[in-house]
């Protein structure tokens, strides 16, 4: 089986072409060619599929290491772009993807750079599947005998966003660990902690569900950009700073789509028997 290995921002992919190529790959194989000293290594699997759709280019279908798949990946879409481009499987300046929930439009603007229409984030709590109804943005969390203040959006798949003061010692891993074992969270949630440098920058750690904390987190980004500006804490237009680099998020506001704008790079292509 042929695969190409690309990171977004240190956040890396294993990425197949299932068009030429059959792969239906089980979850005890992901696991095993995530593995990091046994295998290929990586935070997500991303599979190039034929669309089922006429209006849309291809379908990408994304797994994380532990061999469920989910909903959608930002740095992955951009990676998945330039995928398409360099095995010169599109020409196409602009191409239109579907995903298990969404549907993206990825346009290239130069070199590795990539824009990806990541449509409006989604603020309505009942399509996103919790244990219970919450009816505020803003709501509390019971978590390690305290109350938490988060905020819940969709951008794609579920995510927590919690402000903080200070990004370095935010307690990453306690707070997550115990969000993701909670059981208002029916199919899990991303964790994102941001800490407001000013109106138009923003600094991120983000603890991915069933992966753990990344170096960088597409949708996780656009999450914390949205619930900012949503609470009048951002403008339109914010720099993000991830421990793998930086992203860029355009937003108007209700009503019009979400853009992520971000680098994608390719690292080696590889095979390797099944």
């Amino acid at each position: 089986m042929y695969f190409s290995k690309m990171h977004g921002l240190s956040n890396d992919f294993m990425i197949v072409d299932c068009l030429n190529q059959t792969f239906n790959p089980s979850s005890e194989m992901i696991k095993e060619l995530s593995n990091r000293y046994t295998g290929i290594g990586f935070d997500q699997l991303l599979l190039v599929d034929k669309s089922y759709d006429s209006l849309f280019d291809f379908n990408y279908r994304i797994f994380n290491s532990n061999g469920n798949e989910v909903e959608q990946c930002g740095n992955g879409a951009r990676c998945f772009g330039l995928f398409l481009l360099l095995k010169k499987l599109t020409n196409k300046k602009t191409i239109s993807v579907s995903t298990k929930k969404r549907h993206l439009f990825i346009h290239f603007i130069e070199k590795n750079m990539i824009k990806v229409n990541m449509e409006e984030p989604d603020f309505k709590l009942d399509n996103i599947e919790l244990s219970k109804n919450i009816l505020c943005k803003n709501f509390s969390v019971n978590i390690l005998n305290d109350s938490l203040k988060c905020s819940i959006v969709s951008t794609g798949n579920p995510h927590c966003v919690i402000q903080v003061q200070n990004i370095k010692t935010a307690p990453v891993n306690l707070i997550s660990q115990a969000i993701e074992n909670n059981s208002i969270f029916l199919q899990g949630v991303n964790i994102g902690f941001m800490e407001i440098v000013n109106k138009n920058h923003i600094k991120l750690r983000v603890y991915e569900r069933d992966v753990g904390e990344t170096q960088s987190c597409g949708t996780g980004a656009c999450a914390a950009v949205a619930v900012g500006i949503v609470k009048n804490l951002l403008f339109n237009n914010v720099e993000v700073d991830l421990p793998g680099g930086k992203l860029f998020i355009e937003w108007k506001g209700f009503g019009n789509p979400l853009y992520m704008i971000g680098p994608a790079q390719h690292v080696y292509d590889g095979y390797i028997y099944i």
